[in-house]
């Protein structure tokens, strides 16, 4: 290792962030990855200059984005996120990407790989990030939730479809017949995962489960390279593969120990969310070009300009096509802005970007900068919406409000 001494920052890095985000939850609720990226951009080369990269840290960074896309995937939920809701669902991130590409077209002056990765970036929603709060509310087991789930499910998808599609070096065509080999393939594999495992696979899960052994991680973890091995040798994005890995683990799980899914989900986040994925956020803050966005030029302007696309472009489609059962003003809107919320791919497709070369350093800090905002703003509005038509209408409070002290942020 080049710089051993990245890695302690990084990590001590990464125990401060959930101090800070504990510390300030009593006044303000803050996600714990704004810190995360924050102290990246402190030590980082435009603030402090401490944090150096070479292939360690850049791997290590890698593998946190694959395990915060697979937990992603996972999230999903089959049962709730059909029918209707899922319909509605697709129809709106569909006029999100024509709304999304149709601005990015206008503000990049007509170019067109800039404009797929702008507007890709618009339409994305950090499911990851509005479950555990809506879980914490005691708003995630009803209609409310179900939706939420479904449109942060398609928000999700959907970008990374279109990075496939869009960002493989391939004509449109020939990138869509891959993609539908490897949707094959992947179907495949879901099928098998929904057969039933035979009566030693719970067995050795159950065995091993406190033991040394682990059969059951090792096992999600061949699971996610294999898939991640699979998108590499289609040629395409390893975010598909990673989100498909995650989405055929819970089918595995659900299917062949609904049990023991949870004990075994806690295990992988601790991977991923003590180790790989701060360690992914950290370095994106070191990565992030501060001084592109403060130079008082077009990129900080931008940022404000991003802030508001995100919710015409995704929360607007969203709140046209809520569900008709879902009536009233407030809900629809809280819908808007949950749908509107953004991060993790956000990140992701900016990073892409930079690396075809495709945008600038300083566009890239702008809608990075703006879908910090947006974690920060759009839910704990979405919250404010929901308590006004609950206090209006004289309903009981939700129960569980911890997601609004920030706790599960």
């Amino acid at each position: 290792m080049e710089y051993p001494g990245t890695l302690v920052l990084i990590m001590a890095l990464a125990v401060l962030a959930p101090l800070l985000g504990h510390a300030t939850g009593r006044w303000l609720p803050v996600p714990v990855v704004i810190f995360e990226i924050v102290l990246g951009i402190l030590v980082g080369p435009d603030v402090l200059g401490w944090a150096h990269h070479d292939q360690v840290i850049d791997t290590l960074s890698d593998l946190g984005l694959s395990m915060l896309i697979f937990l992603a995937g996972y999230e999903i939920r089959f049962a709730e996120v059909r029918g209707d809701t899922l319909r509605r669902a697709g129809g709106a991130w569909v006029l999100s990407f024509a709304a999304g590409l149709g601005v990015a077209l206008l503000l990049s002056g007509a170019d067109l790989a800039k404009s797929l990765v702008i507007g890709t970036a618009l339409t994305s929603t950090a499911l990851g990030a509005v479950l555990p709060i809506l879980r914490d509310s005691g708003r995630l087991e009803g209609r409310f939730g179900s939706v939420v789930m479904a449109f942060g499910s398609v928000g999700e998808f959907g970008p990374i479809i279109a990075m496939a599609l869009l960002f493989s070096g391939r004509s449109p065509g020939a990138a869509s017949v891959v993609l539908a080999v490897f949707a094959v393939v992947t179907a495949g594999a879901v099928f098998w995962a929904m057969r039933p495992r035979p009566p030693w696979f719970a067995r050795i899960v159950a065995a091993t489960l406190h033991s040394s052994g682990q059969f059951a991680v090792r096992f999600v973890m061949l699971l996610l390279a294999g898939m991640l091995g699979l998108a590499h040798v289609f040629g395409l994005d390893t975010l598909l593969g990673a989100f498909a890995a995650g989405m055929l683990t819970r089918l595995v799980l659900q299917g062949s120990v609904p049990e023991r899914s949870d004990a075994i989900l806690e295990r992988v986040e601790a991977i991923g969310f003590g180790f790989l994925v701060p360690f992914f956020y950290i370095v994106t803050g070191i990565d992030f070009d501060l001084a592109a966005l403060l130079d008082g030029g077009r990129p900080l302007l931008l940022l404000p300009v991003f802030l508001l696309l995100f919710l015409l472009v995704r929360g607007v489609p969203a709140y046209l096509l809520a569900p008709r059962d879902l009536t009233g003003r407030a809900p629809r809107g809280a819908l808007g802005l949950f749908a509107s919320t953004c991060l993790p791919l956000v990140v992701a497709i900016t990073a892409i970007g930079l690396d075809e070369k495709v945008i600038g350093a300083g566009e890239a800090a702008a809608l990075v900068a703006a879908s910090m905002v947006s974690v920060l703003v759009f839910p704990l509005l979405a919250f404010r919406l929901l308590r006004r038509e609950e206090d209006g209408g004289g309903g009981r409070a939700v129960p569980g409000r911890a997601a609004e002290s920030g706790e599960a942020w």
